[in-house]
């Protein structure tokens, strides 16, 4: 089974939990859904309680931050702290748009988050439940729900059942011109001709080539027998001006 390819980065995070178990799981259900980073702040776990409710051993595989306090919390810059909390001026999961990058923090059961964590927060958002839930199914439906966002999977049918084509995986290749290709891509041995049938800039056309030099011109002006004067010290030959050249003796 390929894993899921998602856009962005995320960490998931517990504050003043006391159940060791709860965590093992929460660490456990965001090394599946591919965290970039777990934390804990003030919680007094023990990690080797823990490991029986993490059995993918979670902090060995993914960075795990443990912050005394909320003072000492940091977050790399450019992450946006999302609270999930049973409040009512929270916004709803099903209606809320992830941010690309993201820390959601989740609180125990009974007291939930502490209030000078929801103002740190830039968003707070709720599961529209009846109750509170366990916190590692709590931290799952979170994650799934930024998944089918940020995710890259097939669209869904109108009927019920599953996709009739699979997901398009997209690769970067070489770049495409819709024109032509730059001169400056075009090797140095390529023809001069362009796709379209025209001369590029390497071609006879090229402004910089020797045949479109003043001096080429006039000199080719002058073996055609088109009037032009030399000068006798050689330079540029002088080309006649039927405008300026009338009065001159």
């Amino acid at each position: 089974m390929q894993e899921a390819r998602a856009r962005g980065y995320f960490g998931i995070g517990a504050e003043g939990t006391s159940k060791s178990a709860n965590v093992g799981a929460l660490l456990r259900t965001a090394h599946a859904f591919g965290a970039s980073f777990c934390f804990t702040i003030g919680s007094g776990w023990d990690s080797r309680a823990a490991r029986r409710a993490d059995t993918a051993d979670t902090p060995a595989h993914v960075p795990m931050w443990r912050f005394p306090d909320l003072g000492q919390m940091h977050l790399p810059q450019g992450c946006v702290l999302v609270g999930v909390e049973l409040l009512e001026e929270a916004v709803d999961l099903p209606s809320f748009r992830h941010p690309l990058n993201a820390a959601y923090v989740l609180g125990p059961e009974r007291a939930g988050l502490s209030p000078e964590l929801l103002a740190r927060c830039r968003h707070v958002i709720r599961i529209p439940t009846r109750f509170s839930l366990n916190l590692a199914v709590a931290g799952a439906l979170v994650l799934y729900d930024r998944l089918l966002q940020h995710g890259r999977f097939a669209e869904r049918p109108v009927a019920s059942g599953g996709p009739a084509e699979a997901a398009v995986v997209r690769h970067h290749g070489t770049p495409r011109f819709r024109r032509t290709i730059p001169d400056w891509m075009a090797p140095a041995d390529a023809a001069a001709l362009r796709p379209d049938g025209t001369r590029s800039r390497a071609g006879a056309d090229d402004p910089r080539s020797d045949t479109h030099t003043p001096h080429a011109a006039l000199d080719q002006a002058c073996s055609e027998g088109h009037g032009t004067e030399a000068p006798a010290g050689g330079g540029p030959a002088h080309v006649p001006n039927p405008h300026t050249d009338a009065n001159k003796p």
